[in-house]
């Protein structure tokens, strides 16, 4: 259940996908080449087509990245709230309920 408040706490991991996707690209162009040169086509095929989807990955990731920390996931989520940057001695201050737990 959402709260609300997730886009001020969540945090993203776009940096740790951006890297594993390089890491996957590499390996995928490898394991492609490998298999071209070892005459195995099924797999050189199969290494093939998970180069398309780590690459068609690591361009969303770095799309994600470049929209920056307002980056939203769909029309379903709120937008974020707007930054109050007024200086803080002209923000209404919020008055704390009386503790009664005496």
């Amino acid at each position: 259940m959402r709260t609300g408040s997730e886009p001020r706490t969540a945090r993203s991991a776009l940096r740790a996908r951006f890297w594993l996707s390089l890491w996957g690209l590499v390996w995928a162009v490898v394991g492609t080449v490998a298999f071209t040169l070892a005459g195995r086509s099924g797999w050189a095929i199969a290494c093939g087509v998970l180069l398309v989807v780590v690459t068609v990955d690591l361009v969303v990731v770095l799309r994600h990245i470049r929209q920056g920390p307002h980056y939203q996931p769909g029309p379903d989520i709120p937008p974020y709230r707007p930054l109050d940057d007024r200086p803080t001695h002209d923000r209404p201050t919020r008055k704390q309920p009386p503790d009664d737990r005496a």
